[in-house]
């Protein structure tokens, strides 16, 4: 989230793309088939499910760092007393919310989706932050989803399956025959590289969002290999980074408040028995990789892909976990 970005976030539909280059006059990619979730092209099959192949960074990067037996931050209490009673709240599901499908879409595309023109603005929402953004030509689809069908933060997210690449937009819209956008990265799956010091990305912490998000195949697997990513207001928002963040905001967090790139997990002795599976699946993440924080909006929102075959009732239990229910912890 720059300055100007709303605090909700708001959702889009998980769509899967194909990679051919005769997908052009559908922007890229063709459409799906009516009876599978699965996109056929000449030359490559791409579908969510090929995240379960991916490596998401080395074992050693950040965001696959297990924090279970880190130590405490000795504020910790005194930081997250300031929103001690709020619920996890899972920014994702089924279905849509007004009008669009819940959480943060992405899309899969093979090492042959052509490439379009990313041209960096500004508007009425957001300013330019082409300065620190990688230049396009991007291998995102024109027809790829938009977060919130182009309302509020409006993230686009293409993973390039076959070059274990990743392409990311921040208030993204389609103009003609190219994207439009405040700000975009691209990140090496391979690589530890950060961002340049300083700057930003799709996110207001500098950081990727895809490695971040709650997707349906993974839980389906039983195993969640990362941290998640999450949200607090500003006012609980420190306005300073530290790795594997690269950029502030103008937060209001003070002393007792967490940077971006902190990280907070959930203790050890709280029961997860009682929760459906799924729900165990990410509490038992949220124990080992915790959460990292990576953007202004509600406290304790944590981020997703749309699906359908998510149970919003299921996810909706996991409010009933707090914040005090989480340790602040020390990562640098």
């Amino acid at each position: 989230m720059k300055q100007g970005k709303s605090i909700f976030t708001i959702v889009f539909l998980l769509f899967l793309a194909s990679c051919s280059k005769k997908g052009i006059q559908n922007g890229g990619a063709t459409v799906p088939s009516k009876d599978s979730n699965t996109v056929t092209t000449v030359t490559c099959t791409a579908t969510s499910s090929d995240i379960l192949q991916l490596t998401i960074f080395p074992t050693d990067n950040a965001w696959n760092q297990d924090i279970s037996a880190l130590p405490v931050d000795p504020s910790s209490t005194t930081i997250l007393n300031a929103y001690a009673t709020a619920g996890l709240k899972a920014d994702f599901g089924s279905g849509t919310w007004n009008n669009a499908p819940i959480g943060i879409p992405f899309v899969v595309v093979c090492g042959n989706q052509q490439k379009f023109p990313v041209i960096y603005r500004a508007n009425g929402y957001d300013g330019n932050y082409g300065d620190e953004s990688d230049p396009g030509p991007y291998p995102i689809p024109l027809n790829a989803p938009v977060e919130g069908n182009g309302q509020g933060d409006s993230h686009v997210l293409a993973v390039d399956k076959d070059h274990g690449m990743l392409y990311e937009l921040y208030n993204a819209n389609v103009n003609g025959d190219h994207w439009e956008a405040s700000s975009g990265a691209v990140f090496n799956l391979a690589s530890d590289q950060l961002r340049p010091d300083g700057w930003t990305s799709a996110d207001a912490a500098g950081l990727p969002i895809f490695p971040g998000l709650v997707k349906y195949d993974e839980v389906a697997s039983g195993t969640i290999h990362h941290a998640i990513r999450f949200t607090l207001a500003s006012a609980n928002v420190k306005p300073s980074y530290i790795s594997p963040a690269t950029h502030k905001v103008n937060s209001g967090g003070g002393l007792y408040s967490i940077p971006f790139g902190g990280k907070i997990r959930l203790k050890a002795a709280f029961d997860i028995s009682s929760y459906p599976a799924n729900d165990q699946v990410i509490l038992k993440a949220l124990k080992k990789y915790g959460l990292i924080l990576a953007d202004i909006g509600s406290n304790m929102y944590i981020s997703g892909a749309p699906d359908e075959r998510w149970n919003n009732n299921e996810l909706q239990q996991l409010g009933n976990v707090k914040a005090s229910d989480f340790e602040v912890v020390v990562t640098n």
